[in-house]
């Protein structure tokens, strides 16, 4: 029974709380960009993650940096098949 006195209490104080903020224009205003900014940074639209597979053309560290990864997994791909065959070759001998 407390419980739910307490609940009711809660969920009564929050809501008269966000009607007293929302009642003025300029504050409704200023909580909706707030908000919005919020849900903007949790959408991870800036991810540095998103950018690192196409880096600008103005920097130049960054292009220099993944061509050489792209290239590290294609060299190491083809040591390992190169490996492999000459085992394949050594046992078939």
């Amino acid at each position: 029974m407390k419980k739910r006195w307490i609940f009711s209490t809660v969920g009564a104080l929050g809501a008269g709380t966000l009607a007293y903020m929302l009642k003025d224009e300029e504050r409704r205003g200023q909580w909706k960009g707030k908000a919005q900014s919020l849900f903007s940074k949790a959408e991870g639209s800036d991810l540095p993650v998103e950018a690192a597979g196409n880096p600008q053309e103005d920097n130049h560290e960054n292009t220099k940096m993944v061509s050489e990864g792209s290239q590290f997994g294609v060299q190491y791909y083809n040591e390992l098949t190169e490996k492999e065959r000459e085992i394949l070759e050594k046992a078939n001998s």
